[in-house]
């Protein structure tokens, strides 16, 4: 069974679960600092964390900027990838989103633009270094799923 639940970082309990995801994920695996990883857009973010089965798998967030609705932290652990854990998040938050706003938007890394291209985001501008990895802006574009 696969629970989506959405959270603010009031919620400590969630926001411990999502960043121990975050951190295997992102700190961890991809070696980014953890000064980067938490910053000053916690607090004022929506978060999401999968639950599969009784196990947390997989978190997100979002947050409106001047640009639109920033899709960020997109994170699942490597037990859970390849289960379309991934997909029904970013379907999920893009149920959510999209009413509220018409541009949304996401930094994908290079290695997941193809991923995102297939769940309706397109590519633009040169690619950029984020957190000493390979960049590309997405925009959300309803219709462009592949």
């Amino acid at each position: 069974m696969i629970q989506i639940i959405r959270f603010s970082a009031s919620d400590l309990y969630l926001r411990k679960q999502s960043r121990k995801i975050r951190f295997k994920v992102f700190v961890e695996e991809q070696h980014v600092p953890e000064e980067l990883e938490y910053d000053e857009f916690e607090n004022e973010a929506v978060h999401y964390l999968v639950v599969h089965n009784t196990l947390s798998a997989a978190t997100c967030r979002w947050r409106h900027t001047p640009k639109g609705i920033k899709l960020e932290r997109f994170a699942v652990l490597k037990d859970f990838r390849g289960q379309g854990i991934g997909e029904l998040l970013v379907k999920r938050v893009l149920e959510e989103v999209v009413p509220l706003q018409k541009t949304v938007y996401l930094h994908a890394q290079e290695q997941v633009t193809g991923f995102y291209m297939r769940l309706g985001f397109e590519a633009s501008g040169p690619a950029f270094d984020e957190a000493g990895i390979r960049h590309f802006f997405m925009q959300y574009k309803p219709g462009s799923a592949k």
